[in-house]
């Protein structure tokens, strides 16, 4: 085991007082949002550390991630990892209701989810006792002092994952050099979505030796699932109408994505727009602008049938994105007109889909750079610009295909960096096949 090095620093037992004063009122909140969710009681106590499972035998991988595109980010790597280490069991952790019920239906071999304790004492030592991990691996910017460092003390070995900081983030972590070295000190491994991160987690204080510049960890999951009896009944609803796709659009896109339908329905009146909110409970908002917009809507949460009348398809639900990809190789990737900071475009290209953005893509720059420059993505930062970019591909399919394929090239490639990643995380957090050998 690698020795640590530094002690608790003043700023550190500082956030463990505040964070335990605070604790009563903390629980409290998150309790409320987890039984608005309809979370049963007893999942509920698991932000207190105490688990509604069992701990398997054998060795325990543990991932610990925000929502749900972190951990879904991670679900591929574990399948992987699974394969490689056959006799490992693993545990994740998330911290909201969306993202534990999307893990229950992906939820990869000898894998169980439990919502994380909250960063005080009693429950970050009640969930260690209990689970007990061989090893931790803390996914993107999901730096929780006390279970970092209680987790380092107890001897797992550590590692930050897809790391992503803000840069606010690392200026205020620079102002407090010896908490962040301390804090970092805890993590055996980072590896990071690209250099800037890198240079900024030694700028921080982290030992260069373990810093590697890698790539966006979300660029390389499995595809999205496909229900192909639902498939099968939209696609016979929606007939040979020309279709769009407006997918994870958040409040304040919608506007531009409806005026770029409504301009392309006088060039095709029978246009159909599959509409994927980023938030299904929006669906009030949302039907708002539509009516506003003169649309015609029918939702998928209310199982509204596809008519010749609809214009725009709400798809309201939850976990049925990857269906919706496989209906239309036209994909608008919202969370980009605003300064959201983006979603994945790889799972839309992994569909077949070319893919269109707005400017704001800033947290998959690195995933968005290739797929722009080969020509699989296309920037708009207007109405215009959207509607132009749409009627391109939906008139010249010579240029949508030609935008495919680079878009599915793009994906081949990050492919391969998978089983680097598995490579490394074995090497660093000495994980092992605990398989006995055969006597044959």
């Amino acid at each position: 085991m690698a020795e640590l090095r530094g002690r608790p620093t003043l700023l550190y037992h500082l956030y463990c007082g505040l964070t335990s004063a605070v604790a009563p009122f903390a629980w409290r909140t998150v309790r409320n949002k987890l039984q608005a969710a309809g979370v049963p009681n007893a999942r509920q106590q698991e932000r207190l550390g105490h688990a509604s499972l069992p701990r398997p035998d054998g060795q325990l991988i543990w991932f610990h991630a925000a929502s749900v595109g972190e951990t879904l980010s991670v679900i591929s790597l574990i399948k992987r990892l699974g394969h490689r280490l056959p006799e490992a069991e693993f545990l994740i952790t998330s911290g909201t209701p969306t993202s534990a019920a999307l893990i229950e239906k992906r939820m990869p071999p000898r894998t169980r989810h439990q919502y994380p304790p909250l960063d005080t004492a009693k429950p970050v030592r009640c969930f260690l006792d209990h689970w007990h991990p061989d090893a931790g691996v803390f996914v993107e910017s999901e730096i929780w002092p006390r279970l970092i460092v209680e987790s380092a003390t107890r001897g797992a070995p550590l590692a930050l994952l897809n790391a992503r900081l803000s840069d606010k983030s690392v200026e205020g972590w620079k102002k407090r050099p010896k908490t962040a070295w301390f804090i970092l000190d805890r993590f055996r491994l980072f590896l990071t979505q690209n250099d800037k991160t890198a240079q900024n987690l030694i700028a921080m204080g982290a030992q260069a030796d373990r810093v590697q510049p890698g790539t966006n960890l979300k660029a390389m999951s499995d595809p999205l699932p496909v229900d192909q009896t639902s498939l099968s009944e939209i696609r016979a609803q929606i007939g040979d109408r020309p279709l769009w796709i407006a997918s994870s659009t958040h409040a304040g896109e919608e506007e531009t994505v409806l005026a770029a339908h409504s301009t392309m329905q006088a060039r095709w009146p029978d246009l159909l727009l599959l509409l994927i909110p980023r938030h299904p409970e929006r669906r009030t908002e949302v039907a708002t602008l539509l009516d506003k917009a003169g649309q015609t809507a029918a939702f998928r949460s209310t199982q509204d049938k596809i008519t010749p009348q609809t214009q725009v398809y709400v798809a309201d639900t939850l976990g049925e994105t990857g269906t919706w990809y496989a209906l239309s190789p036209i994909v608008f990737l919202g969370g980009s007109l605003k300064e959201i900071g983006g979603h994945n475009p790889f799972e839309p290209a992994q569909a077949g889909a070319a893919v269109i953005t707005g400017p704001g893509y800033f947290n998959f720059a690195e995933t968005f750079a290739p797929l722009i420059e080969a020509g699989g993505a296309l920037k708009v930062s207007t109405a215009s610009e959207l509607t132009q970019a749409v009627t391109t591909w939906l008139s010249d399919q010579s240029a949508l295909d030609a935008a495919r394929a680079a878009a599915k090239s793009c994906v081949n490639t990050q492919k391969s960096a998978l089983d680097s990643i598995v490579d490394t995380l074995c090497v660093q957090l000495d994980l092992s096949d605990t398989t006995p050998a055969s006597s044959g």
